[in-house]
């Protein structure tokens, strides 16, 4: 046994049934290129928490003098602006043959982008830092948007079921190692007067991760694709019109219009903790110290999550949504109850340990949602059906996210408690629908 099969043996545990079904030229090259995307995964996970549109970005905003409206963009640029474009770039997609192309690409992209969102921070302020960052994080989304319909195409190309989700938690794991380092550095070398030199700094080490991935994916060993189906999939009419396909794919194929509505559902667990981190500066949290505590809470609910997530994935990745987002909603009802009780939570360090276990609780549970999630996509679908599959679904979700996230904006104007019951709402009634789902990661 080489080194590379050592390692991947002890990091994973391996489907042997599974990967004895694979053809022998992608069986020999499974641990290699298992620990490749590992690092590669591991490495944009990295980037992800040092470009971080929930607590970095927003630091730079402030310390820019940026005006608070555009603060509000941040997450809907990041988050539907590399979702919304995906079912329209899958034509492209499909055509290259070798899929690691296009991920290497987008790292790419994301790399540029976030270099030039680095250089605006050292140099600009006020209104014109915050225009081109928000402009930046666009095309830093776009690159997203290549990476994430190529990344499960090519796990699902060269790595058996039984092992996809561990590759995933891996990840997750290594991003909760360095959201707990980044809080506590922070805190320690910046404190509350970090500089906008200083944050730069931050974003071009994020940069460097994206360049790391592009170097990990490089030396992926695809399987050669059937030219003659490739050729058929890019001469498709519907893959021409991408409006046409998720039209067709939401109305004939009903296993995969099932998963879109209850992913559209399990959005409690993503867009509920900003709602918690501000529920807890109105009960006298001071929003600083805060939040470099729900940093560090993140960190270690991701470093917790993503192993044992992962092993839950590939049993059921089905079952693993399901609970998530009902313990998600669980955990958002009784926080509201708490918080209505007069008196209950007041100023003082209990009242933040509370708000910070909240957050905790549901960053932990998020991390099993997505994990299950990324697993049920890879796992229900085979080669460009699969492609077709993550871009339609993202592009739905892209535009269902600006809906529940503006309803529960809305809601939130009125009340904090509104929103967050909308969203737990919406998560129980996932739940349900999500249990007539077909189970399938079982082999």
């Amino acid at each position: 046994m080489s080194t590379t099969e050592k390692l991947y043996a002890a990091l994973m545990k391996r489907n042997t049934t599974a990967e004895d079904e694979m053809p022998p030229e992608v069986r020999k090259h499974v641990p290699s290129n298992g620990l490749r995307l590992v690092s590669a995964n591991a490495l944009q996970s990295t980037g992800d928490q040092m470009v971080n549109a929930s607590t970095v970005l927003p630091w730079v905003f402030a310390t820019l003098g940026v005006p608070p409206a555009l603060t509000g963009l941040l997450v809907p640029i990041r988050e539907s602006g590399s979702m919304l474009p995906q079912a329209f770039l899958m034509p492209l997609v499909v055509r290259v043959q070798h899929r690691k192309w296009i991920y290497i690409g987008g790292a790419i992209i994301q790399a540029l982008a976030v270099a030039a969102i680095a250089l605006t921070a050292a140099i600009a302020d006020a209104l014109a830092a915050g225009v081109t960052i928000l402009v930046l994080l666009g095309v830093f989304s776009l690159g997203r948007s290549f990476t994430s319909i190529a990344s499960k195409d090519l796990q699902g190309r060269t790595i058996p079921k039984g092992e996809r989700g561990q590759i995933n938690g891996l990840a997750t794991t290594a991003s909760g190692l360095v959201a707990i380092t980044l809080g506590v550095v922070i805190r320690i070398v910046g404190g509350e007067d970090l500089s906008n030199v200083q944050l730069a700094w931050l974003l071009a080490l994020g940069a460097l991760m994206w360049v790391g991935v592009s170097l990990a994916c490089w030396g992926v060993q695809e399987p050669e694709p059937d030219a003659e189906s490739t050729e058929q999939a890019s001469a498709d009419p519907t893959s021409q019109n991408m409006f046409g396909q998720m039209y067709r794919l939401l109305r004939d194929d009903k296993p995969f219009r099932k998963f879109v509505v209850v992913r559209s559902l399990l959005l409690v667990s993503s867009l509920a903790p900003p709602f918690v981190v501000t529920l807890s500066i109105h009960h006298g949290a001071d929003s600083l110290t805060g939040l470099g505590g729900f940093i560090v809470a993140s960190g270690v609910a991701a470093l917790l999550g993503g192993r044992i997530f992962g092993r839950f994935a590939d049993r059921s990745s089905k079952r693993l949504m399901n609970f998530g987002a009902a313990l998600a909603s669980g955990i958002v009802i009784v926080t509201v109850i708490l918080a209505a009780i007069p008196d209950l939570l007041t100023d003082g360090l209990a009242t933040d340990l509370v708000f910070v276990l909240v957050y905790f609780s549901l960053t932990l549970v998020h991390t099993g949602v997505r994990v299950g999630r990324k697993t049920y996509v890879v796992d229900m679908a085979e080669d460009d059906l699969r492609t077709t599959y993550v871009a339609v679904s993202n592009t739905a979700m892209g535009i269902v996210l600006l809906v529940v996230g503006g309803i529960s904006s809305l809601l939130a104007t009125w009340h904090l408690f509104a929103a967050l019951l909308f969203l737990a709402g919406t998560g129980l009634l996932g739940v349900v629908t999500g249990l007539r789902l077909p189970d399938v990661s079982k082999h």
